[in-house]
This record gives C-alpha cells, sequence and structure tokens, in this order.
C-alpha cells in the first residue's frame, strides 16, 4: 500500500468517525486539547482484534455511555503502548501485514508506542502450537531456508511500517516460544537449543537490519514459574542466542492471583539479575468480572513500576467484550464499557 494512498484513507476514515462522535453534542464551550505524556514505563494493551470487532459491528462506550473510538479510549483510560501481533498469511487477513499496518498508523497518530509480536505463524503460535506457515511448509527440515524465511517476513513487515514513518520500539521474537517455535525444526527437545536460537537469531537480526533500535523480545508464559525461564533462558544463552528484553505473560485466576503476582514480581527481578537484561509483562489478564481483577491489576502496575529492570506491562485485548472468540479476560463489560481494571494505568494528561 502506498504511503499517500494510506494517509489520505485513514484521514478520511477519522474524520468520519470524529464526525459522527461529535455531531450529537450540543456544548459549544470551547474545550482545551488535552496534552498526553506517552513516555516512561509502558502501560500498554494488545489490541490485536480491534478491527475485526470493528468490522463485526462492535461498538465502545466510556464510562459516561458515550460512544467512542476505542484505541482513543483506551489513551484516555491511561495506555501509552499498544501491541500488534502478525500472523503470515492468515486465511481471512486479519493480522496480516496490512491489517497490522492500519492499526499502527492508528497507534501513531495517538502517540502511543508500538510492540510488533511476530508469531512466525498463519495463526495462533503458543505454548501448545508452534505451526510453521504453509508457504514455508518445504523448508520444513532445512534450516537454512526457515532462517532466510524468517528474516524476510520480518523484514518486510517492519520495513512497511518504517516506509510509513511508524515507529517501533519493541519487538517480540515469536510469541510464547516455551519449548520453540516453528516446530518440528526450531522444538527445543532433549535440551537441544541451537535450531530454535538460531531462527530466534534470524528474526533478531532481521528487526535490528530495519528498527536498529528496537529492543527484541523472547517472551514466554507462565510468569509465575521461574523453573521454565530459567531452563529456557540458559540453554539459549548457552547456544548463542541473541535478546534485549524477556517478556512473561501471567494469566491469574481467583484462587491463586496472590501468589501468581508476588512469585511473578520475585520472578521479574531474578530474571533481570541473572540474564542482565531488562523484562516485560507481554501479557496479562483476569476475568473481566471477577471481584480480584481491579486489584490484582493495580498490584501488579504499582509492583512493576517500582523495578527499574521492568519496562511495562501490556494488558491483552481489554477490548474484548460479549464473549468476543469466546475470551473472557478483556477489561470491558458485557456492554462494551471499561471496567475498572484499567484504573490502575492512571492517566497520561499532563494539563489538567
Amino acid at each position: 500500500m502506498k504511503r499517500s494512498f494510506l494517509k489520505s484513507f485513514l484521514f478520511a476514515a477519522f474524520a468520519l468517525l470524529a464526525f459522527s462522535s461529535c455531531s450529537d453534542d450540543t456544548n459549544t464551550t470551547p474545550q482545551t486539547e488535552p496534552k498526553y505524556d506517552m513516555t516512561g514505563f509502558a502501560k500498554g494493551a494488545d489490541i490485536s482484534w480491534l478491527t475485526e470487532m470493528e468490522a463485526s459491528g462492535k461498538k465502545f462506550y466510556n464510562a459516561k455511555g458515550s460512544e467512542q473510538d476505542c484505541m482513543t479510549l483506551l489513551r484516555d483510560l491511561g495506555t501509552n503502548s499498544v501491541r500488534i501481533r502478525v500472523w503470515v498469511n492468515p486465511a481471512d487477513g486479519w493480522s496480516g501485514k496490512q491489517d497490522v499496518l492500519v492499526k499502527a498508523w492508528r497507534a501513531k497518530t495517538l502517540g502511543e508506542r508500538i510492540m510488533i509480536d511476530f508469531h512466525y505463524s498463519d495463526s495462533w503460535a503458543d505454548p501448545g502450537k508452534q505451526n510453521i506457515p504453509a508457504a514455508w511448509t518445504d523448508f520444513k527440515d532445512d534450516l537454512t531456508k526457515m532462517k532466510a524465511a524468517v528474516a524476510e517476513h520480518t523484514k518486510d513487515v517492519l520495513t512497511t511500517l518504517k516506509d510509513n514513518g511508524i515507529d517501533v520500539e519493541w519487538i517480540q521474537i515469536g510469541n510464547e516460544t516455551r519449548t520453540g517455535m516453528l516446530w518440528p525444526l526450531g522444538l527445543v527437545s532433549d535440551n537441544k537449543f541451537d535450531n530454535y536460537a538460531a531462527l530466534n537469531n534470524a528474526g533478531y537480526d532481521a528487526a535490528k537490519a530495519v528498527y536498529p533500535d528496537a529492543q527484541c523480545i523472547i517472551h514466554i508464559d507462565r510468569g509465575n514459574e521461574i523453573g521454565g525461564f530459567t531452563w529456557m533462558f540458559d540453554g539459549l544463552k548457552a547456544a548463542g542466542a541473541k535478546w534485549d528484553v524477556i517478556g512473561m505473560s501471567l494469566y491469574p485466576e481467583d484462587d491463586n492471583w496472590q501468589t501468581a503476582t508476588d512469585d511473578c514480581l520475585t520472578n521479574i527481578s531474578t530474571l533481570a539479575s541473572r540474564y542482565n537484561c531488562k523484562v516485560m509483562i507481554c501479557e496479562i489478564g483476569m476475568a473481566w468480572d471477577s471481584e480480584n481483577a481491579a486489584a490484582m491489576m493495580k498490584k501488579m502496575v504499582e509492583g512493576c513500576k517500582a523495578k527499574p529492570e521492568c519496562l511495562g506491562i501490556f494488558y491483552w485485548e481489554p477490548e474484548c467484550y460479549g464473549g468476543w472468540n469466546d475470551y473472557n479476560k478483556g477489561a470491558f463489560d458485557s456492554n462494551g464499557k471499561p471496567t475498572t481494571v484499567l484504573d490502575a494505568f492512571g492517566d497520561n494528561v499532563v494539563n489538567k
């Protein structure tokens, strides 16, 4: 997509949105345009489902019940960063390169900082599956060609963003790669980390070639369980893997949230010291209707902010509501209004 076309398309879309959201407002009193501080500790939201939700007709409302653009609403609720996943050739286009570009452009116009989360798959990559993209199946036994495919895909997506004037601050090389990526070639088995390290490094080097100052993340789930992290990162370090940040996921439940958060906060400091790097919570979430969700988030935000070794915390798909894709750990209620979970972020307004 040419940059000029993208700009024209998105400008028209935003103008229409602004008109529709303001046309019913009869208050003519001049309003001071708020100014936002989007620096420092990352207070983030993964908004990867947003465009698909909008296309399906989902609406979002602020606490007063007024319809509002979701990404703007999240900024007003205190986020200063967004996380966007990338799939290689998704069947329906959602989370593909062009969809990522649209969301990243919208984030840029709001001043949000951006994390790009490469799954290196045509669909979900997580601890239970790390499926090779259909277009790469001929390379399933060829490490050299698979590394080249990883590098090419990484450069292609990031160059598209950079050519459209979009800065990227963090880049995930794989998603929740507890036992490696691009199975079976990059599967870590029998404590053999070499293939996974090589594939990771192909992505790392490609990312740095486009955004030299971006911080690259290796992301593992179960942030409250230290053993999986030390096993993985000890093995990767020995195999020569490259990373700048260790990423964590944490999904507490009502019956363990106190201990899970205590353990995760302790693990952040342990890992930062052991591997001499920064740590970030790349995903966190709890059932939207849990009476403990807001307290959990407040504890985690305050605990992470108190640790200089922690760069930030990202809530996973807070905009989800109404049983969207059977996911119930968003931060909006069944009517599309935000819950109190994101109150933990505070706000970014500096000219109150």
